[in-house]
């Protein structure tokens, strides 16, 4: 059964550093690209960045260039959003997501990890 388990969001003041964890199960990450959205509340998910399988090539939303990282650990399954100078307008609820395609396409998403800045 594929799965994607989200964690490490937290309340944090502005300024501060997250950093989260998507874990997949039931299938090997090593071969699909890692997206990350949010959606913050009123809003509609956001598409924020995505770490390629092949060249680990990432790309990110103008939103967040130059404060997020996206990385992943393919023996661990994992993928990561390292998330600096957090500002009150990323709060949201953060998902990862891989596509994957087995005679169809499907998305495969988290069930979100909450991260709230505020001071």
């Amino acid at each position: 059964q594929v799965q994607l388990v989200e964690s490490g969001g937290d309340s944090v003041q502005p300024g501060g550093s997250l950093r989260l964890s998507c874990v997949a199960s039931g299938f090997t990450v090593n071969y699909y690209s890692i997206a990350w959205f949010r959606q913050a509340p009123g809003k509609e998910r956001e598409g924020i960045s995505c770490i390629s399988s092949t060249d680990y090539s990432t790309t990110y939303a103008d939103s967040v260039k130059g404060r997020f990282t996206a990385s992943r650990d393919n023996a661990r399954n994992t993928g990561y959003l390292q998330m600096n100078n957090l500002t009150p307008e990323d709060t949201a609820v953060y998902y990862c997501t891989v596509r994957i395609y087995s005679g169809v396409h499907t998305d495969y998403w988290g069930q979100g990890t909450q991260v709230t800045v505020s001071s």
